[in-house]
Parts: C-alpha cells; structure tokens; sequence
C-alpha cells in the first residue's frame, strides 16, 4: 500500500527500521528504550544476528533452562531480555521482527497477551497465505505440529510490545546448550528440540517473508522509514533498562546451584 493511499484510509504511523546482523543485545536495548521512551509505533525488522546468543526470558533461570557446562565452555553469551518468554539460541539464520504499538493505535487488540497475540496470528496469516500448515499454536507459530516461531511480549500501561524471532535455519549443536524447559506446550508432546521445531527456510524464501511481513505491517498502518543512526530524535529521557548481558560469575554461581 503507497503511502498517500494509507494516510487517505486514516491508518495510524508506524515507524519502520530495517536492520541486519545487529547483535540481539542491541537490538533488545533499543527495542526497551523505544517502548518506554517514545511514544510512537516501532516496527523493527532484524535480518539475523552475528554472534550465536542464548535469550532468556526475564524470570528464566539459568540452571533450569540451560546446559550450563557447554554454554561456559564454548563461551556463548546469555541475554536476559526484559520481556517474559522462553529461551531460545539465535544466530545469523534467525529472523526477528517487533511490533511496539500504541493500544489506542490499535483498537480491536485489548492490553493482554491473549488479544495481542490473537492479532499477531492474523498478521502473520496474511504472511504465510498459502503455505501449508501454518497457525498459531499455544503462544507459537507452527507449520502443522513443528514449531519455527517462537513471540514474547510486555504490557506497559497504555503501549506494548510483540516480539518473535522466526528459526529460518538453525545449527542443530547449538540447540544441545537448551535443557527441556519444565514448561512445555502440550503440543510439544516431550519432543526434544530438534524433533520440535522446524526450519522456515523450507517453507518461504527469505526475502519473500521480509517483504510480505512489511507489507501485512503496511496493511494496517502508515509506514515510515526511519534509519538506526536517527533514533535518538525519537527515544529521549531517561528509562528503566532491564536487558543485560549474564557474567560468568553469574552463570557459575547458577551453576554451583548458589543463586
């Protein structure tokens, strides 16, 4: 949709910023400082992240959720993000895309997890017409019963944010670092990872998924490109930061079963 015919239909703004290899820590901070400090919508797309990081939820716990002898040894980096979730090990094959909406901006979505991630379901519907298999599931995207997305999300008064890394490929040792979360989807059925999940890349051209995403984004609001270098013009005062990077004392005392 051009963007003189969106402004015609009264389609609220939505900033859009299009990254690449942007480290998920990065990516993360600035994705808490746009939800707290402005008070614009953010669409922000990141074409894969370079080093492998383990992302955690931010009430996951290290020694519940990870293979902590492994992750120290091969020195892999772990992210406490500030929005709840699951824990996951990205890398340059991992897709993110996030939403920071206004709720006024968007009326028929209700402040709560269930409605927001109802209308990200609808979204990515129209992304994946057409190919076989996709739905939402018990908080996730699948392709029948495998999982390729997987969404977190916070609610702050009257903003939230959605946000979903998409597995379009993965490195089946990396997926060795994640225990068996005590929590799993019913679905999941005590399928170990890579029984679990699947690969988009099978399904979609990723070009294509980019493209499609922004369009099903441009549906529903006035998209405006803004570059990285021009943010801080939008995001100003000072504001809560609660992604951080886990030391390895952190991780060793997690470890020692001391924290």
């Amino acid at each position: 949709m051009s963007l003189s015919r969106a402004k015609d239909l009264g389609l609220p703004l939505m900033n859009l910023v299009r990254l690449k290899g942007i480290p998920i820590l990065e990516q993360l901070g600035l994705e808490e400082r746009l939800l707290r400090t402005s008070s614009e919508n953010w669409c922000i797309v990141n074409d894969g992240t370079n080093v492998p990081t383990i992302v955690m939820g931010m009430s996951g716990k290290p020694a519940q959720l990870l293979e902590l002898g492994p992750v120290m040894e091969d020195r892999i980096p772990v992210v406490k993000r500030f929005t709840g979730g699951g824990t996951v090990i990205v890398d340059k094959s991992t897709l993110f895309v996030s939403l920071i909406c206004n709720k006024d901006d968007v009326p028929n979505v209700q402040p709560y997890p269930r409605s927001v991630m109802a209308w990200s379901g609808s979204l990515y519907g129209e992304v994946f017409k057409g190919v076989n298999g996709f739905q939402l599931r018990e908080n996730d995207y699948v392709f029948g019963d495998r999982k390729f997305g997987g969404n977190a999300q916070s609610i702050i008064r009257s903003r939230w944010i959605h946000h979903t890394s998409f597995l379009w490929d993965y490195n089946v040792r990396n997926m060795a670092y994640l225990k068996l979360p005590s929590r799993v989807p019913q679905y999941r059925l005590e399928r170990d990872h890579t029984d679990f999940v699947c690969k988009m890349k099978d399904y979609i051209e990723r070009s294509d998924f980019m493209e499609k995403t922004i369009k099903a984004v441009g549906n529903q609001f006035t998209l405006k490109q803004v570059n990285l270098k021009d943010i801080d013009s939008y995001a100003k005062g000072e504001h809560l930061n609660s992604t951080r990077l886990l030391t390895m004392e952190e991780l060793e005392k997690a470890m020692a079963g001391t924290s």
